[in-house]
């Protein structure tokens, strides 16, 4: 069983395909911080992205102005993710 529940993370981020590309690019942010900063993991940064997103530190929302034109804000206590 996926722990936290599919239904817990849907309420910060309400798209499963937001939510899969957010946990992503938060586990390769996470990934690459590590190796710059020469420090293991103690989980893998799926994990962590999936935490932070299940503790409502990371979220994110799609703004749309017409049907064809999108913007993604991602944002984070710490610092936004570009």
């Amino acid at each position: 069983m996926l722990y936290p529940p599919m239904s817990d993370l849907l309420e910060n981020i309400n798209s499963r395909y937001l939510l899969v590309n957010v946990i992503a690019r938060r586990a390769r942010q996470v990934s690459i911080e590590a190796e710059k900063l020469g420090e293991p993991l103690t989980d893998k940064p799926v994990s962590i992205a999936i935490g932070e997103i299940a503790e409502g530190k990371l979220t994110a929302s799609v703004k749309t102005e017409t049907e064809q034109d999108y913007d993604v804000e991602l944002t984070d206590d710490e610092q936004e993710i570009e």
